[in-house]
């Protein structure tokens, strides 16, 4: 082999090299730099061992020696729904319709500590929301969905805290009741309807009555009231009248004790003049007879006036 051909040999050996070389940095830079997207974490293992968890961006590991062994999703997953058989605290069966929100929250204890996610939270579901039913009564569980809901989320949320998941909500969809109990339901539901308006009905006629009492009560008080003032007007034109008489008997006092027996026979005179005047003016006075001294009792009246103007 002459010296042309050892340095074309020793020229293709050395490409070679330093092709495989490229090549190998490129394969360690391969293996060495990983991206993560924004809605995953990769679990990192060294040989077979958990070495730590990646999170989204540009991240680096030891090619050849770490490796990622699991990527984990951290968006909000659902439970498909199911349902479950339960027994009330009123000894009633129905099958309740449910579904559960989550999230991983520590991917590592997601992968090494259980197998199955969405079937262990099944199984812890089933659990605890029998237990919850268990303790409210039929129209309880239908009134109280969200109390239950937020129970159920409480409790499940304390189980899977271990598995690296969080209970995000718990929803009961549907109380499916078989046909016997519906029926009862209604038939519940009709006597309630008919309380209630005999009540209603009660408790209008109660009111009626008490509203016609109230309103005798109110005229007996009006009419009570306007008897009190007739009286005390009465009582008062009494008084007046009573004083008017009292005026007069003094004045009539006080023109006996001055002018003596022509005072009092001119009161007598005045009387039944007065007394004469009211027979006259009556409404079954037909004919007037009067006696023969009334002329003279008219006369002296006047001649007693006379006297008293002089």
């Amino acid at each position: 082999m002459d010296i042309d051909d050892v340095i074309i040999h020793s020229i293709g050996v050395n490409s070679i090299v330093s092709l495989l070389v490229v090549i190998f940095v490129l394969i360690v830079i391969f293996k060495g730099i990983k991206v993560v997207p924004q809605s995953n974490v990769f679990v990192v293992e060294r040989f077979g061992k958990f070495t730590r968890t990646l999170y989204a961006g540009l991240n680096f590991i030891v090619p050849f020696l770490d490796r990622i062994a699991h990527r984990v999703s951290i968006l909000e997953r659902q439970l498909p729904e199911f349902r479950i058989s339960v027994i009330t605290r009123d000894n009633v069966e129905v099958r309740l319709e449910s579904t559960v929100f989550y999230r991983v929250t520590d991917a590592a204890s997601s992968v090494y500590r259980i197998q199955d996610i969405n079937q262990a939270l099944h199984t812890a579901s089933e659990s605890i929301i029998r237990s919850a039913a268990g303790k409210l009564e039929l129209d309880e569980l239908q009134s109280s969905r969200e109390s239950m809901n937020d129970e159920i989320a409480h409790n499940l949320k304390e189980a899977a805290a271990v598995w690296g998941i969080d209970i995000t909500r718990t929803e009961i969809t549907d109380v499916i009741i078989d046909e016997q109990t519906k029926e009862a339901q209604r038939q519940q539901l009709n006597a309630e309807r008919e309380r209630r308006a005999v009540i209603a009905r009660a408790e209008g006629e109660k009111r009626a009555i008490e509203l016609s009492a109230e309103a005798k009560l109110y005229e007996a008080q009006r009419e009570a009231d306007a008897v009190k003032v007739k009286a005390d007007a009465d009582a008062y034109a009494i008084k007046v009248k009573a004083a008017a008489d009292a005026e007069q008997t003094r004045v009539v006092a006080a023109a006996i004790s001055d002018d003596g027996q022509p005072a009092i026979e001119f009161e007598i005179m005045k009387r039944q003049v007065t007394a004469l005047s009211e027979v006259a003016s009556a409404d079954n006075a037909k004919t007037i007879i009067l006696p023969t001294d009334v002329t003279g009792v008219l006369g002296a009246l006047q001649v007693f006036a006379e006297n008293i103007r002089k």
